[in-house]
């Protein structure tokens, strides 16, 4: 489980993903395969948590890693640019950020 911690000194990286209830299902699916049979598995992946709204029309994605490297070498990948070109056929839009973790309360 990915822990927020305010003495962080890794990578956060939180990506959000727009789409209809129509295809939610099947993004939430390509995404959790993603990460059961890829993501987890790379160097630097530290964790990740996949969140959906009610209306089935966003689904956020909190990653830690331990650096940004190990994130865009991830991202890199064949097999993960293979991924994302079905991820992206599920949904209108996502956009993966970088984050530093300010505060935790």
């Amino acid at each position: 489980m990915a822990e927020i911690s305010k003495d962080f000194d890794g990578q956060t990286v939180i990506t959000t993903f727009e789409m209809s209830p129509g295809t939610a299902a099947d993004l939430m699916e390509a995404l959790q395969s993603a990460y059961a049979e890829f993501i987890r598995h790379q160097p630097g992946f530290l964790g990740a948590g996949l969140h959906m709204n009610d209306a089935q029309t966003r689904i956020a994605n909190y990653s830690k890693w331990r650096r940004r490297e190990d994130f865009q070498a991830m991202l890199r990948t064949g097999e993960m640019r293979e991924r994302n070109r079905v991820i992206h056929g599920l949904c209108s839009r996502f956009e993966p950020v970088m984050y530093e973790v300010v505060e935790v309360f």
